[in-house]
């Protein structure tokens, strides 16, 4: 049997700028609330998985890391630096406007904070 995650519920403090933040920054389309149930603002990252963002109060942040390839992670970076967003090299140095070059799970990583305190990390080949 296969596996494969559809979506999954991203909570923010504004569903729609959170999922728009979180397009810009991965040069991806967002298209406004789901058709049927608007209190999702979806972000489909790929063919297979879509982020389905939730605005709720006291949002928790989540970590969510992504394999992406050298030219996505280049734009990323360039973005964030670009619109002098915090990003840094580690978990605990998410603002330190760094990229970690030998990732321990190989090549490249970044992360970068959203402003409902989710985490996300890029990670590309070297």
């Amino acid at each position: 049997m296969t596996i494969r995650l559809n979506h999954t519920i991203v909570p923010a403090a504004d569903n729609e700028a959170a999922a728009r933040y979180l397009a810009d920054i991965l040069g991806l389309e967002y298209a406004g609330l789901h058709p049927v149930a608007k209190h999702f603002a979806p972000l489909p990252i790929n063919e297979e998985l879509t982020l389905d963002f939730m605005t709720v109060p006291d949002a928790a942040g989540h970590h969510l890391a992504f394999d992406v390839d050298a030219a996505t992670f280049d734009a990323a970076v360039a973005y964030l630096r670009a619109h002098e967003l915090p990003h840094g090299d580690g978990p605990g140095s998410y603002t330190n406007g760094k990229v970690d070059e030998h990732s321990p799970l190989g090549g490249r990583g970044v992360y970068f904070p959203d402003p409902s305190g989710n985490l996300y990390e890029l990670i590309a080949p070297a």
